[in-house]
């Protein structure tokens, strides 16, 4: 490989990928550098085309993923960057296992549970094959104590193993809304100290959401007997999940019915759980890898101004494209049924971050039609090329195994991926590229971030600091009521089309927020994790038009926050009391 480069890389950067990314010895110091980093990772994911090129594709392909990551125009989920060349060899951020109704299974899975947290993966699991509290067990001649005790299980399991030795378990746990417990779900989260290691989700299915429509009532299912229990209002179960979710930003909704009307091989099952954060559902036992464009760096200056520069999109994304599909050829499973489930339909999952800070180089406000029109532009450009990538590394390694019974030989499609393009927050990874996270609005011109388990890294925006000094109003003053509420609305000083373009999480509509997730998935594959943030006045009233939203409008799910509804939040204003 040629030789190293100064990677780009901001002080936050390094602040999280000393923590948490980069080699140490037995007794926690550095040994490896941030490009060191991306060189072991580049060679061991390149090691994949050895059967393809002999070791001269490996080497010209070591030589691509290296320049992918390092310039940071590309980064993969973090078990990738963590594992990638070590011993551990696990690569995967995403996983679904089966829980069935039986004191075996639930107890397996909570071992199997363990083992992916310790290799750094996060979990997803439907509880809704279990039977309900009260329900007889004949074996014992007892009582079921139902799903949600065996949830909390799972999330004291979560609580005493880190991931990788870095971070705490994430799991999302979903129970289907005609599951006869689904109220005691709904309302797990309104005790603070309940859950913590848990994103919750109720799957809603056609049929309750036109019962909600009609008003009427809808059977639950007691899922042993497979009969009917039971019957509620269903407007009244949709205001006690507004009501949960307005009180503690949980549960989320996702569209069950929604899901696997896309699902790509509906032969091999239907999908039930999602990852934890809720855009890539999975069959049992799949997983899939994750990695997401920085489309802050797919701009080009043309006449005085930026453009996207859409030949380089399209190189970084085949190349991405050809990384991930490698990814799942090196990854060293945690469980020999993920491997077989993950290698059956070789799911990748590749999305952009930046997108906030790509708008406001255009001069484009996030809450406009014009944004919203870019959103379905670009996404429409990135699946269209990925499945052309999908389907040139098919043509020269094979079509994935379960393809002649997945929906794509009645559309014409010949892919190597069962799925190519998904959404992810890109958390920690948009801090390492140095943008915004995934499709999200800046969520303050000024704030902390909370990350690895309590640092707080300040943020302040620096294409707005630059724009301040070059048109002249920047001022010490300024940056200091800028930290003080994060947002420039309203501020003296600062120019209406700096104010219009530079907008915050808060400074736009909730139903706004709906609709940009809504543009980013007619165009995704799997799903698009997107928060819909809420000022702290907001009513029970607005959350409710926000969920009906997203189901109007195509959605695959949604999760709300409100402001300061939970006693610690990731990101924060700089001033906030507990900052």
């Amino acid at each position: 490989m040629n030789a190293s480069k100064n990677v780009p890389l901001t002080s936050n950067a390094v602040t999280v990928l000393e923590k948490r990314y980069l080699k140490k010895d037995d007794k926690g110091r550095l040994i490896e550098t941030p490009d060191e980093m991306f060189h072991r990772v580049a060679e061991n994911i390149a090691q994949a085309d050895l059967p393809y090129g002999g070791p001269s594709k490996v080497k010209e392909s070591a030589e691509i993923f290296y320049n992918l990551m390092s310039s940071l125009e590309f980064l993969p989920n973090s078990p990738t960057l963590m594992n990638a060349g070590r011993e551990l060899q696990q690569l995967s951020a995403c996983f679904v296992l089966p829980i069935e109704d039986s004191l075996e299974s639930i107890f397996e899975t909570v071992k199997n549970t363990a083992i992916i947290h310790q290799s750094g993966g996060g979990t997803g699991f439907s509880f809704s094959r279990l039977r309900p509290k009260n329900d007889p067990v004949l074996s014992t001649s007892g009582i079921a104590s139902g799903p949600v005790s065996f949830m909390k299980v799972f999330n004291m399991a979560t609580e005493v193993i880190k991931q990788g030795g870095a971070r705490r378990g994430a799991n999302m746990g979903i129970l289907r809304v005609d599951h006869p417990d689904v109220i005691d779900f709904i309302k797990i989260k309104e005790d603070p100290r309940e859950m913590v290691n848990f994103n919750l989700s109720v799957a809603l299915t056609n049929d309750f959401m036109e019962a909600y429509q009609k008003n009427e009532t809808y059977p639950l299912i007691n899922p042993r007997a497979k009969k009917e229990v039971g019957r509620l209002l269903a407007r009244k179960v949709f205001d006690q999940i507004v009501e949960s979710a307005w009180k503690t930003g949980e549960p989320g909704i996702i569209f069950i019915d929604r899901m696997n009307q896309f699902n790509p091989t509906p032969s091999l099952g239907m999908f039930e759980a999602t990852n934890p954060c809720g855009e890539q559902p999975l069959l049992p036992y799949e997983s899939c890898n994750l990695g997401s464009m920085n489309l802050a760096r797919m701009l080009s200056r043309s006449g005085g101004k930026e453009t996207i520069d859409y030949e380089k999109l399209r190189r970084v994304l085949w190349n991405a494209v050809h990384f991930l599909d490698n990814v799942i050829d090196q990854n060293r499973h945690p469980l020999p049924e993920i491997s077989a489930a993950t290698l059956q339909t070789r799911k990748i999952g590749l999305g952009v971050m930046g997108f906030a800070d790509l708008l406001t180089a255009l001069s484009i406000p996030y809450h406009s039609e014009e944004a919203l029109s870019l959103a379905r532009e670009i996404m429409a450009y990135v699946r269209t090329e990925a499945r052309g990538a999908s389907a040139a590394l098919a043509e020269a390694r094979g079509v994935f195994p379960a393809y002649d019974i997945s929906v794509y030989p009645a559309q014409g499609y010949r892919l190597r991926n069962a799925t190519t393009t998904t959404i992810a927050p890109t958390g920690t990874l948009s801090v390492i590229a140095g943008c915004s996270s995934g499709i999200e609005p800046l969520y303050a011109l000024s704030y902390h971030r909370r990350v690895l388990g309590g640092i707080l890294l300040p943020e302040l925006n620096p294409r707005f600091l630059e724009i301040s000094k070059r048109e002249g109003f920047y001022s010490e003053r300024l940056l200091s009521q800028v930290a003080a509420v994060g947002s420039i609305q309203g501020l003296e000083g600062v120019p209406k089309e700096i104010r219009q373009v530079f907008v915050t999480a808060h400074d736009i509509a909730p139903e706004f927020h709906m609709k940009m997730q809504a543009a980013f998935q007619t165009y995704t594959d799997n799903a698009v994790s997107k928060t819909v943030n809420f000022p702290k006045e907001a009513t029970l009233k607005e959350v409710e038009q926000v969920f009906l939203l997203a189901y109007e409008t195509g959605c695959k799910g949604v999760t709300i926050y409100r402001d300061t509804s939970r006693e610690e939040q990731v990101l924060a204003c700089a001033q906030a009391d507990y900052c």
